[in-house]
């Protein structure tokens, strides 16, 4: 594995290089144009973006990452705050970054990060994301049409989601298999043009909230 580090603080990077696995390389940068840059001419050498966001340019740097997707959107994005905002995180979620972690995060725990990322899920803890997502439920905007064209089998799956649901409890709960319900996913963000599960349910609960 092969992770591009942007990241301008010295404690942090050799914290990351102690916690990372023996067998994954750590590339660092310090500037915007040389993550860009990198991107550009080697985008399949990298698994993953790990973005440092310091107190001092936060609400930049936000806006950066954001900027970031929206150039390499296929790109797997995470990122460690120096500071909790969840306002920055709504933001840094809803653009598809793929989870948010303490920047001195723990050996195992970011092992763990990592395969839950993997396997297609949103890191961030649970409790939180789903607060996230009742929090802004009420403003979120209006996209109920998007969600007309799913099957009542796939709006069941996406109601679920917006309660917060793992793709093993929506199985146990609408009795089908796991590998049923990521075929329902995939043609879910497909049809409602959402790039992950808290987009899909930021938009589940918006229809449920209408009706």
């Amino acid at each position: 594995m092969k992770i591009l580090c942007w990241n301008t603080d010295e404690a942090v990077w050799k914290h990351w290089c102690q916690v990372i696995s023996a067998d994954t390389q750590l590339v660092r940068v310090e500037k915007r144009e040389e993550a860009y840059d990198l991107l550009t001419h080697t985008p399949s050498d990298f698994d993953y973006c790990f973005i440092y966001l310091e107190d001092s340019h936060f609400s930049q740097q936000v806006e950066d990452v954001v900027a970031l997707r929206s150039v390499f959107p296929k790109q797997k994005v995470i990122v460690f705050p120096n500071q909790s905002s969840q306002a920055a995180a709504l933001r840094l979620f809803s653009v598809g970054v793929c989870g948010q972690c303490a920047p001195y995060i723990g050996k195992e725990q970011l092992s763990l990060v990592l395969s839950v990322v993997e396997s297609g899920e949103i890191w961030g803890g649970k409790a939180f994301i789903q607060q996230l997502i009742m929090q802004s439920a009420v403003t979120a905007p209006s996209h109920d049409s998007e969600l007309d064209d799913l099957s009542e089998r796939e709006l069941n799956v996406a109601q679920l989601i917006a309660k917060g649901l793992s793709n093993k409890q929506i199985a146990s709960e609408m009795a089908i298999t796991e590998r049923t319900v990521k075929a329902h996913l995939t043609s879910i963000f497909k049809k409602t043009k959402t790039k992950d599960r808290l987009s899909l349910a930021l938009l589940a609960q918006d229809r449920h909230a209408v009706l």
